[in-house]
């Protein structure tokens, strides 16, 4: 392995075969979790989301900027095993039974299967199986406590709830910011990691997420449909003008300007079968690849022997 690895040297650009291959490999990763995302009509920015608060929430705990990568690059992926969960349980707007949510709870391990066999799913692995623990041992998959979660699951686990909470929901809208406080102090301890979820708090306090709170990207919040809420998601290469679609409804809208602040109107059509197809944001998942790579040693990236 490691005589693999020193055949690797910078190409002119600086960059080695290895690195490319890092990220061509990541990228496989996140346009299949951003395909993921998709299949639920409501959760749009969601693994952008989680991501930028894993990323805020483990730079603000000074964890070292390789740890902080790989953990903002398990916050995208978290939830790569829902692949195999059914649309209808999936995208059921009513109470699940408990057979339903029982097989909600097999995404985390679904998840690690997908990871088994790939050279970097070492990176995401604790964040995508792991995050749905509880520090009192009865979260899942399997049942562990405090000192068993790792720092990736843990924080992961943290912001991929507090964005289920802040985020539309075909059961509600989005929870006002105190009553998501309130239980969070409710629940520390028990659903959330004491000093983890202590910081987050501090964090939401001093509104270092409030650039977060309802975006699908760095400075793009998500677009309301008049029918469905903030469920239009904007593209990084979308243009003014360009028709953007309620992935719920299906309802047509197009980017404009008002009062220069971008928005939607309503076209007052509906989209067809083909404008309605998912369409992965690959130059967000460029840049946050670009943004991770740079920071993790190329030795953790191979997970090398003494790494």
């Amino acid at each position: 392995m490691l005589k693999w690895f020193q055949q690797f040297q910078p190409s002119q650009h600086g960059t080695t075969n290895a690195e490319q291959l890092s990220k061509d490999l990541l990228s496989s990763l996140m346009v299949m979790a951003w395909f993921v995302e998709a299949k639920d009509p409501y959760t749009g920015g969601h693994l952008w989301r989680v991501s930028r608060y894993a990323n805020v929430l483990a730079r603000a705990g000074k964890l070292p900027e390789g740890d902080v990568a790989r953990i903002t690059l398990g916050g995208f992926l978290h939830d790569l095993g829902k692949v195999a969960i059914p649309d209808a349980v999936l995208n059921k707007t009513g109470k699940l039974s408990d057979s339903e949510y029982r097989v909600i709870q097999t995404h985390p391990q679904a998840g690690g299967r997908m990871l088994a066999g790939h050279p970097l799913g070492h990176l995401v692995a604790a964040a995508v199986e792991l995050h749905h623990e509880r520090p009192d041992g009865n979260g899942y998959p399997h049942g562990l406590a405090t000192s068993m979660i790792p720092v990736d699951a843990a924080i992961v686990g943290i912001c991929d709830a507090f964005d289920a909470m802040t985020s539309q929901r075909p059961y509600r809208k989005p929870m006002p910011l105190d009553k998501v406080v309130s239980i969070f102090r409710q629940e520390m301890g028990s659903q959330f990691n004491q000093f983890w979820g202590e910081l987050f708090l501090t964090l939401v306090e001093q509104g270092k997420v409030d650039n977060i709170i309802g975006h699908s990207d760095e400075g793009i919040p998500l677009h309301t449909c008049p029918h469905c809420g903030p469920t239009v998601v904007q593209h990084s290469d979308d243009q003014i003008g360009d028709h953007l679609h309620c992935r719920v409804c299906h309802s047509e809208m197009e980017l404009c300007t008002e009062h220069d602040k971008v928005t939607v109107k309503p076209t007052g059509k509906k989209g067809n079968a083909a404008e309605m197809q998912p369409k992965a944001d690959n130059l967000l998942i460029k840049k946050l690849i670009e943004q991770s790579i740079a920071h993790i040693p190329l030795q953790q990236l191979m997970k090398l022997p003494g790494v």
